[in-house]
């Protein structure tokens, strides 16, 4: 049976996002990662050695993204990649793909909620930045329960503030700006390279990844696009170009005003870049603190919007409990799916047993969780594509990946290559992301029988009422 159709039914979602929406969920769910995040890979690498490993990866996902958009125009449905590697390997391919973008999707808010309790903090040193990282959930999932629509119309307007912001940022601090600051000790600490420096560039991956993390978001909402075969495509296409511009941009600018040293380690390096520049008590700084929470709520928001679809999806085929494929009566949203996400971040947020792993800070551990998911994704996927090229040679394929098969394989080893070297230097995390598969898989074995009665129809039927 034909997967490229959404499922009718009752647990479906209303296609009403534009062209222009779908633009604006890309580079929203992405965009926090030019605020914070990437500059713990400097701590590691330095600034000419994170840059090449920056390049590296925006390599990757811009081949990544070319090839993976013909999966979403051939199965435009809410489960992403979960559908693609289901209709590819079956049921256990569509488990490790869903349960790999589960965890991407779900670890990402809590850290970048946590980031939005920094920028806060650093304008109310007395409030938490804990307690306001809760708030934020709060008043975030509501507005994702009240609508697709007025939630991505929101995300498109943030969206839209926060490049004009880091526009603003790289203006301000460009008359300050020195190549001699930002290559000073650019290699690991050291002025010039050696092959020393390279397993600190290695070490770096997961922070080059944040710079683009999520963007392949926008497959979740393909189910409430209007048109997912025309818009998806120019929506993925023209928000990767966006993000590699700022990410470089961002990257280079708050290298070069003073010592970068200072903001290895931070959750609010642009501020703090500014502050080299302008002083503590300049209207800029104020004005950037201020704007930049628009960067991190445009990710936190469209990433609550991703991790609901994939509960959902997941729940609606009898992978997790069919109570969160329920879909809200007036608003048809699924609100039950976005609740139990954020239950979770939250969880994540207060957990302090992260701090301690690996030595490194409470976001960089979450982080580093978020990104073994959408590795482990990114591979599943490419390989679905290889897979269905092969076995469904005439499935409808609005978008074919461009010089196939050279873009898919080049996405894939740039994804095998991280996945390895994040092993080896989080073996921690990767042990704790190990063991959520493994708790995962357990459900998914007990629960084969319920799918088998839930789905008769094949791939992508609704579950019964």
């Amino acid at each position: 049976m034909s997967t490229s159709q959404p499922p009718s039914g009752t647990h479906v979602l209303k296609p009403v996002l534009s062209t222009l929406q779908l633009w604006g969920i890309a580079v929203g769910l992405v965009i926090s990662g030019e605020y914070f995040g990437w500059s713990f890979g400097w701590a590691s690498a330095g600034t000419l050695g994170f840059t090449f490993t920056a390049l590296f990866i925006a390599a990757m996902y811009t081949t990544f993204i070319f090839s993976f958009t013909e999966l979403t125009t051939a199965i435009p449905q809410a489960g992403g990649p979960f559908a693609y590697s289901k209709r590819a390997f079956g049921p256990t391919g569509g488990y490790l793909a869903g349960a790999a973008t589960l965890v991407e999707f779900v670890f990402a808010p809590p850290a970048i909620a946590l980031a939005i309790g920094a920028y806060l903090n650093v304008q109310f040193p007395a409030l938490d930045p804990k307690l306001a990282a809760l708030g934020a959930y709060v008043v975030f999932m509501t507005l994702n329960i009240v609508g697709v629509q007025i939630a991505a119309t929101f995300e498109l307007f943030i969206t839209i503030i926060a490049i004009f912001e880091l526009l603003v940022f790289m203006g301000v601090v460009s008359p300050g700006f020195s190549m001699a600051n930002f290559t000073k000790g650019g290699w690991s600490g050291q002025d010039d390279f050696s092959w020393a420096a390279i397993p600190g560039m290695f070490a770096a991956i997961p922070f080059a990844i944040w710079f683009f993390l999520a963007i392949e978001g926008v497959a979740m909402a393909a189910e409430e696009a209007k048109d997912p075969q025309r818009s998806i495509p120019i929506a993925y296409i023209t928000g990767i170009l966006t993000l590699v511009v700022l990410a470089v941009g961002v990257m280079v600018f708050a290298g070069g005003a003073g010592d970068w040293t200072q903001l290895a380690n931070i959750n609010d390096p642009l501020p703090q870049a500014m502050k080299l520049i302008v002083g503590e008590n300049s209207g800029w700084l104020h004005m950037l603190v201020w704007l930049g929470l628009f960067g991190l709520v445009a990710s936190f928001h469209g990433i609550i919007l991703g991790y609901s679809r994939q509960i959902f999806a997941l729940s609606r085929e009898a992978f997790l409990p069919a109570y969160f494929a329920k879909v809200h009566p007036r608003f048809k949203t699924p609100h039950r799916a976005i609740l139990a996400g954020g239950v979770i971040g939250i969880a994540a947020i207060y957990s302090d047993s992260f701090i301690t792993i690996g030595g490194q800070s409470l976001t960089a551990n979450i982080v580093t969780m978020s990104v073994f998911g959408a590795i482990l994704m990114y591979i599943l996927s490419m390989l679905s594509l290889f897979k269905l090229r092969r076995s469904e040679p005439a499935m409808a394929r609005p978008f074919r990946a461009p010089l196939y098969p050279y873009f898919p394989a080049f996405a894939l080893f740039g994804a095998l290559v991280c996945m390895a070297t994040m092993i080896y230097y989080n073996p921690l995390i990767f042990g704790l992301f190990v063991g959520f598969l493994a708790v995962g898989y357990g459900y998914f074995k007990l629960t084969g029988q319920r799918r088998a009665d839930a789905m008769p129809l094949g791939v992508g039927a609704p579950i019964a009422k």
